[in-house]
């Protein structure tokens, strides 16, 4: 089954997509992107699973060009489960969105049955971004500022195979929504004030930790010192789907379901 999803929220209408059956998974993308991206990393997840890809609001087709927030965003995932009758899912990201998974743990703890955090940015704002995280966050905004097009010499660095997903993605872009989203990045506004936040999530949370400057894997370990019950996997993993898919599959005979 591959069904396209229209959904209103906050003055928006937005787009996902859903794709199998079973035990629902919600998969966010990164910023930059859309669901494409979301399914270019798990979607061999809706061989069993119900996988729904939603393009964030100011991402694809989830056109946006007004101001951005965490909580909205995190929102916007509440509203796609009620939209779908959905009462709990696993929600999952990674990028910009595990952070949209994070905050919405927080916001919606009674709607979320597990957490997957893939390659996780934001330290909190006591902590603050890196350096290079910053200077990541500024090369973004002008890029999108300057127009979708703006975005080519970013993503024709990216080795061939993501490469060739981004740019398809980027023509896809709507220049106001894109303008929109890296001025949010570029805020450097977190979705948590403080690691500490994390103690109140009573679910397990699957971390994967990131690999490169932008997304520090100190901030999956940091995550794990807080978390109530971090589970850890190798972001170089072979078997990274399977170990998804028996995570989630894990949680339902956790609560009983």
């Amino acid at each position: 089954m591959k069904r396209d999803i229209w959904f209103e929220c906050d003055g928006a209408r937005l787009f996902a997509l859903e794709l199998g059956q079973g035990r629902p998974i919600v998969f966010l993308h990164g910023g930059l992107a859309d669901h494409r991206a979301a399914l270019f990393r798990v979607g061999r997840l809706a061989a069993s699973h119900r996988l729904v890809v939603p393009d964030l609001r100011g991402s694809g087709r989830s056109v946006h060009a007004g101001a951005l927030s965490w909580d909205r965003l995190a929102d916007d995932v509440a509203a796609l489960l009620g939209h779908l009758g959905i009462e709990r899912a696993v929600i999952g990201g990674t990028s910009m969105g595990s952070a949209v998974a994070l905050r919405f743990a927080l916001r919606h703890s009674r709607r979320t049955q597990g957490l997957i955090l893939m390659s996780p940015v934001y330290p909190g704002e006591d902590r603050g971004l890196s350096e290079a995280q910053v200077a990541a966050m500024r090369a973004m905004d002008e890029a999108g500022q300057r127009g979708v097009e703006g975005l080519r010499p970013l993503f024709e660095r990216l080795p061939p195979p993501i490469r060739d997903v981004a740019i398809e993605m980027m023509l896809g872009f709507d220049a106001a929504s894109l303008a929109a989203t890296t001025r949010f990045l570029a805020s450097n506004v977190q979705p948590i004030g403080t690691v500490r936040e994390l103690a109140s999530i009573e679910v397990p949370v699957m971390l994967v930790p990131g690999t490169d400057a932008e997304h520090p894997p100190e901030v999956a370990d940091l995550y794990a010192r807080h978390l109530r019950r971090p589970v850890f996997v190798d972001p170089a993993s072979a078997d990274l789907t399977e170990r998804i898919a028996r995570f989630c599959d894990g949680l339902a005979l956790d609560s009983g379901g």
